[in-house]
């Protein structure tokens, strides 16, 4: 065995790299660093573990399974990365405006984590978003230590309380945007700004066509719960400049769903928005900024695949040049200044910083069932036509040599079975021996 076999097996490079690998004594390795880690500065987990859970009499911190461990240095390496990605793709693309991100809190709301993006993201203008009013409080606190310029971002229901609240935000000198997800919450922040004589600044959501179809994009899309039709942002809009506020809608804000799986999709929603925005700008509102929501996936997987909840077809920086170019096509097409880019990344920026260590308490082994010559007779004998047709050609394949072939055709007879137990036409120890059958073809030939 070695460590290139354990990489391997556990597909390490794939849902690991660049922070996760394999040292030269087969344990897991953290790079906190990314590709920038140098060999001295690689951590192994196994001695984090060990340090951590031995008692204390023996130097140990004396800690009990399970266990978080985070590495703040990871969390830093990914804002960078994603910050890199999107300066990279601003100006490779001549775009006029910049690019700042937003993290929303919901993702994680612990107190270290956030701070420590507050602080490692303060150069660039980074801020936080909040969909509650305990995640409005947990943000002000953390954003008055933050950039003056980094956006905090409210979402979520809003009540009179959670309006007043965010308007003492924009008070204590934090960027603010409400954010409307209903129509009815325009009322509340137009009356409520006006008693405490404080100028807003009002975001809207947008509810796009677009969606994707997979699991976690059931809240987008025209019929998703959240945001407002475009017959209710003209709605909006006209309120707005019946009041005297148009100037006050700043910001557009879109969410197409998490763990977006392709590119092809990202652009589509992206041009979509960009579209609604360009819309606003010409009827009148002081836009600066599409906030494209959250949807940045991660490769959990490590099989690159856009076709899976689990995976994503694309890197950082295909991401970021994707929005860029969507945005900057259509501004340029519409004579519209480039507005500031956010996005509200969470998993993309935290699902690699901490590791959950827990104990192995017990393990199974599976075990083929021995089948002699008779009792396989015996089982062919059951079948039916179909099932019968596909243990021949199985055998003809193995004797043939072809691999493929044998694994196809014994997915069809374990179906087949399957399916005749499920009729009461095939009795228990028969499945039984159809299991065995398809355990030793997987043997014989090293399939997984």
């Amino acid at each position: 065995w070695s460590p290139e076999l354990s990489s391997d097996l556990y597909r390490i490079d794939g849902w690991g790299a660049p922070y996760f690998t394999v040292n030269s004594s087969g344990d897991i390795s953290v790079r906190p660093h990314g590709t920038d880690t140098l060999p001295h500065q690689e951590i192994d987990l196994l001695k984090v573990v060990k340090k951590a859970s031995d008692p204390i009499n023996s130097g140990g911190l004396g800690l009990q399974l399970p266990l978080v461990v985070r590495f703040p240095d990871v969390l830093k390496n990914r804002l960078e990365s994603l910050q890199s990605a999107f300066d990279y793709a601003v100006q490779s693309e001549g775009y006029e405006a910049h690019y700042q991100g937003v993290y929303p809190v919901k993702c994680n709301q612990d107190r270290f984590v956030v701070e420590d993006i507050v602080k490692f993201g303060s150069g660039f203008r980074f801020g936080l978003e909040a969909g509650s009013k305990p995640e409005l409080l947990l943000a002000m606190s953390s954003l008055c230590k933050g950039s003056s310029e980094g956006l905090l971002v409210c979402n979520g229901f809003k009540d009179a309380e959670y309006i007043s609240l965010a308007l003492v935000a924009r008070k204590l000198q934090l960027n603010t945007v409400i954010v409307l997800e209903q129509e009815e919450e325009l009322d509340l922040v137009i009356d409520i700004s006006r008693k405490m004589a404080v100028q807003p600044v009002i975001g809207l959501r947008a509810k796009l066509r677009t969606k994707h179809s997979g699991h976690f994009g059931s809240t987008s899309g025209e019929k998703g719960k959240f945001g407002l039709t475009t017959t209710q942002i003209l709605r909006v809009v006209r309120k707005l400049k019946e009041s005297g506020m148009l100037d006050c809608l700043q910001l557009l804000h879109f969410h197409i769903g998490s763990q977006i799986p392709s590119t092809e999709l990202l652009a589509d929603g992206v041009g979509e928005a960009a579209q609604v925005y360009s819309e606003l700008v010409r009827l009148g509102a002081g836009m600066k900024f599409i906030d494209i929501g959250g949807g940045l996936g991660i490769d959990y997987d490590g099989t690159k695949s856009s076709d899976s909840d689990v995976s994503v077809g694309y890197g950082l920086q295909d991401y970021a040049s994707t929005v860029v170019q969507a945005v900057r096509f259509v501004c340029d097409r519409k004579n519209v200044k480039h507005p500031v880019i956010c996005s509200e990344s969470g998993r993309a920026i935290v699902s690699h910083h901490s590791v959950l260590i827990f104990e192995a308490v017990s393990s199974t082994t599976t075990r083929s069932q021995e089948l002699s010559s008779m009792s396989l007779h015996s089982f062919v004998e059951k079948l039916n036509d179909d099932a019968r047709g596909d243990y021949r050609n199985l055998s003809a394949a193995a004797i043939r040599g072809e691999y493929d072939t044998c694994m196809l055709y014994a997915d069809q007879l374990k179906q087949r079975c399957v399916d005749q137990f499920k009729d009461g036409n095939l009795d228990i120890e028969q499945l039984a021996a159809v299991d065995a059958v398809c355990d030793f073809v997987s043997k014989a030939i090293g399939a997984s």
